[in-house]
């Protein structure tokens, strides 16, 4: 009844369409042609990696995949691309097969769900199934976790997006981030807004803070600053730049954070028109921003809640709401503007030992 098959590098239709079974079209959040470059070992990212799919079948047809990621000389694999049907039996004989493989390889230790790498996707979400997904936001079916845990994956870490309130110029200050900007301003720091015509010098200033910062992150692995150019190339196309926010001491960034107009799912798939449109519109004014990149210094400490007084004044003059998007829980950026959170989203890792 159950049978799971390798995907080949030149048979892999199964493992991209199975997606669009699963997902209503509002919640479809596929990168078909990144899935298609992996699988023919194409992406930019493959020189670091193995990549091998599988699919479930259930009487000839599709209804469960997955991928495994195997990193040079590394002693843990990777599980994800991960979709499927509510089927038990089909999670348990596609989740055999891979632990399988990998045991095969001399590895011990599996995490999932990471889509290949850091870069390209990884968590599970975990609650809040029936809300809008906000741009970015790592997807799934309710039912995952639970399929997950029936084959012994237990959670090994979790992640917080807040979802914060609009806020009027009654609200925008709060005493304590406000006394924190200014006690960095007088120090010497300067707080500033992206300009397009300086992205490929900002975009290098990122990187290298960013691999500073991230390296302690789970799964995490390094990528050379050609390849982070390449992956984000095309960020400057969807970048409101009044909410790209820099932090400088002595003319060096020490500290960013990137906010996306919130864009839901519209520029995944096949884009047409009135999706340029949306695009069009809601980055020059949109009502909903998705925090999506911050670092800062470790030698500067504090200066994440100046930086965050500061977006949130822009909040305040677009009329528009945020999500501080994906914080590993427990960390200090989770209580940021605490006051203005309505509501939390939880995603998770899982891990199981082979």
């Amino acid at each position: 009844m159950y049978k799971v098959k390798k995907v080949t590098k030149s048979e892999y239709e199964d493992f991209l369409a199975l997606p669009v079974k699963i997902y209503e079209k509002k919640d479809l959040m596929q990168k078909r042609s990144d899935e298609e470059q992996l699988l023919k070992g194409t992406h930019i990212l493959s020189r670091y990696f193995s990549f091998t799919a599988f699919v479930c079948y259930r009487n000839e047809q599709p209804v469960s995949r997955c991928a495994v990621t195997i990193y040079k000389d590394s002693k843990e694999a990777y599980i994800g691309f991960f979709d499927s049907e509510n089927d038990s039996e089909a999670v348990k004989a596609l989740m055999d097969e891979a632990e399988a493989f990998i045991r095969s390889n001399g590895i011990s230790s599996v995490t999932g769900p990471v889509d290949a790498s850091f870069w390209i996707g990884y968590r599970m979400k975990s609650d809040s199934f029936g809300d809008n997904r906000y741009f970015s936001e790592p997807y799934g079916v309710s039912y995952y976790p639970e399929l997950w845990k029936e084959n012994g994956y237990e959670v090994s870490g979790t992640y917080i997006s807040n979802i914060y309130k609009k806020v009027d110029n009654s609200e925008a200050d709060e005493e304590k981030y406000k006394k924190r900007y200014e006690f960095f301003r007088k120090k010497g720091y300067r707080i500033v807004s992206a300009e397009k015509k300086k992205w490929d010098v900002i975009i290098g200033e990122v990187y290298h803070l960013l691999i500073e910062l991230y390296s302690d992150f789970p799964v995490f692995s390094y990528i050379t600053e050609d390849e982070f150019r390449e992956l984000y190339k095309d960020l400057k196309t969807v970048l409101d730049f009044s909410m790209v926010k820099l932090a400088y001491k002595n003319d060096k960034l020490v500290g960013f954070l990137i906010c996306v107009p919130d864009y839901g799912n519209r520029l995944y798939g096949n884009i047409g028109l009135s999706d340029i449109l949306f695009l069009l519109k809601n980055r020059i004014r949109c009502n909903n921003y998705v925090l999506l990149y911050m670092g800062v210094d470790g030698r500067h400490l504090g200066l994440g809640s100046a930086i965050s007084q500061v977006i949130f004044k822009e909040l305040c003059r677009k009329k528009a709401a945020s999500v501080g998007a994906l914080i590993r829980k427990g960390k200090v950026t989770e209580k940021y503007i605490d006051s203005k959170v309505l509501g939390k989203r939880e995603y998770v890792l899982f891990n199981k030992k082979l």
